[in-house]
Order: C-alpha cells, then structure tokens, then sequence
C-alpha cells in the first residue's frame, strides 16, 4: 500500500483530529442522536431535553453536521442515515457503547509519549474495576462481533465439527453465530466469572442454551477442562507478551483433539510489523493499558502454532473492518 503524502495541511488536520474524535464522542455521551431519534427537533428542544446550554449545544449540533453525522434544515436537527444506523440506542447495528469505551482511552493517548519512553503501560487501574468501563468494553465488543460474525462465520469451514471452544469469549457472539451457521456444532464460551452473566443473557437471547454453555475461568492462570474439535480464540492473544500467548495456545492444543482446527481472530501486522495501520496503532494501545500485549505479525502467530504441534496453517482471505485477520491450522 502507498504511503500518504504529507504536507503542512495533512499534518496539521493530523494533529488536530482529536477535535473532531472529541466532537462525536460528546454526542454519543451525551445521547444526542437517540434525543434527535427520527424527529426533527430545534436546537432549544434538544437543549432542553439535554438540560444543556442552547449556545453549546447549537454549537456542538453545527459541528455535527459539519461532519456529516448530522443534517440541518433551517433550525431543525435530523440524523442521517449512518448515525441513524450507528449511533441511535435502541439501534441493532449501535456502536456507542464501542465509542464510548475509546472515550474511557483518550487520557491514557495523551500520554502516549511517557509510555513509549518508559516502555511500559501508563494505565493506573484495570480496565473492568470501573461498572461503567466494564460496561462500555463488554457491550462495545458485542456490538462489534454482532456486525462482523455473521459474515465472519461463512469464512471458517466447520463442517462435520461437533465441539467449539470459544475461549476468551466474553457474552459468546461468535459462538452464537458459528453454532447458527452450523446446525450440528455445539459451544463452550470461556471466560472470567464476572462475565458469566451477560453471557448468560446473551445465549438465552438467542435461545441457545441446549447447545451453548459457560466455563468460568482465567486461561493465563488456569487451565481449561473438556475436548474439543475447534478452538476459536478472538481478540485475546494481544492483550499478553509472547511467552504467555504460547502458553496459552498451549494450554488449548492440549485439549484438541487431533485434527481438531484452531482459528486465531486478531489484528495481524505485516511480517515487516510496520502495517497495516491499525494493527500498528493497536500495538501503541496495549503499550499504553497491559505489561506485554502488543499486536503480532503472522509469521510471529505462526511460530507460536507451529511450536504447539498445530500444522497445516493458512490465512483465511477475510479482513475485518478494522483491518483484523484469520489465521487457521489443524492438530
């Protein structure tokens, strides 16, 4: 891929970006655009129903539409078609909970520089000791995977599987969908005890529990329980440093059955590690909140795999709209 061009202008919107970050976070965290909902309300009725400033709100609804998020006619707000789709609670497709959780991150950003020079994480409380960051992180990832798994599922072939261990999986979205797509595979989601709950919910939603249940567990200091024919393991391996992402693929393999296919979901850097982007700026973000987590190359998840008896690996052609990969081999 091309390198951008730079010159005074692109670096100085560059740097200045935060602004507009800034500007959709405040109506997302506000709750500015389920108030608009599929009306047309003024600026002073928003005002209103915000208990705001007219001056800050009109403001803060001009700049909206200056970015498109927004429409305006006369002294009437409407939402567009994306905000609508996106930005709206009780929207099936809404992705403020995710916004709101890089709301909770941009203090630590800010700091970015201490962190790279000390080379460690300038985070200076677990992300889930906060209810309402816990909550923001966990419906965040849920919406995300509800966007991408259905389409996501068609990508891994799980014909004639029986048994999927969904390990790391939070509320279970993924093995919700992979169990939907495939009528004869069952699920076991794995996660941490304060979890259980919203998976729980999550299942029922969807009237799986006959076919998915929950293990409590820590899969960096606990071992894992049961057999299984597929191991999906999603966005957990970037949060550790490599001795203890092989640890943990080892831990998994151990209960694999031979020929059993394990898919790791993540954001992969080129082998170079220097792209693509958000892989690369991802790696910065688990500098900034863990102790080791960092992005991986492919040939780095490969080694891993390999080390762990896994043969047979190859990238799966899906890429997600945050530039995630699918990297598949068997026992």
């Amino acid at each position: 891929m091309d390198k951008e061009k730079w010159h005074p202008g692109k670096l100085l919107e560059t740097s200045g970006y935060y602004w507009r970050t800034c500007t959709l976070h405040a109506g997302v965290k506000l709750d500015l655009f389920t108030i608009i909902g599929t009306a047309q309300p003024s600026a002073a009725t928003v005002a209103e129903k915000l208990e705001a400033s007219l001056d800050g709100t009109t403001r803060l609804l001009d700049a909206l539409v200056a970015m498109g998020l927004l429409s305006k006619s006369a002294d009437s707000y409407a939402n567009t078609e994306a905000s609508a789709a996106y930005l709206v609670k009780d929207s099936p497709k809404y992705l403020g909970h995710m916004i709101m959780h890089h709301h909770h991150l941009v203090e630590q950003w800010s700091r970015l520089d201490v962190s790279v020079s000390r080379g460690k994480p300038v985070r200076t409380r677990k992300l889930f000791d906060d209810p309402v960051h816990r909550e923001a992180f966990l419906m965040g990832m849920f919406n995300n995977a509800m966007l991408m798994a259905p389409g996501l599922v068609k990508e891994v072939d799980l014909s004639g599987r029986k048994h999927l261990l969904d390990l790391g999986g939070g509320p279970g979205t993924y093995a919700i969908h992979f169990c939907l797509a495939n009528p004869g595979l069952n699920a076991t989601v794995y996660d941490l005890p304060t979890t259980r709950p919203f998976a729980e919910k999550t299942i029922d939603r969807f009237e799986m529990k006959a076919r998915i249940n929950f293990q409590e567990g820590n899969y960096v200091d606990q071992g894992i329980s049961g057999r299984y024919d597929v191991i999906w393991m999603s966005h957990i391996l970037h949060g550790e440093g490599p001795d203890v992402c092989r640890q943990i693929i080892e831990k998994a393999v151990k209960v694999l059955e031979p020929g059993g296919l394990i898919v790791i979901h993540d954001f992969v850097l080129d082998d170079t590690m220097d792209g693509p982007l958000f892989p690369a700026l991802f790696s910065l973000n688990m500098l900034l909140g863990t102790d080791a987590g960092r992005s991986y190359s492919q040939a780095q998840l490969e080694e891993m795999l390999r080390t762990n008896g896994i043969g047979n690996i190859q990238r799966l052609p899906f890429i997600g709209p945050t530039e995630s990969g699918l990297l598949a081999g068997t026992r």
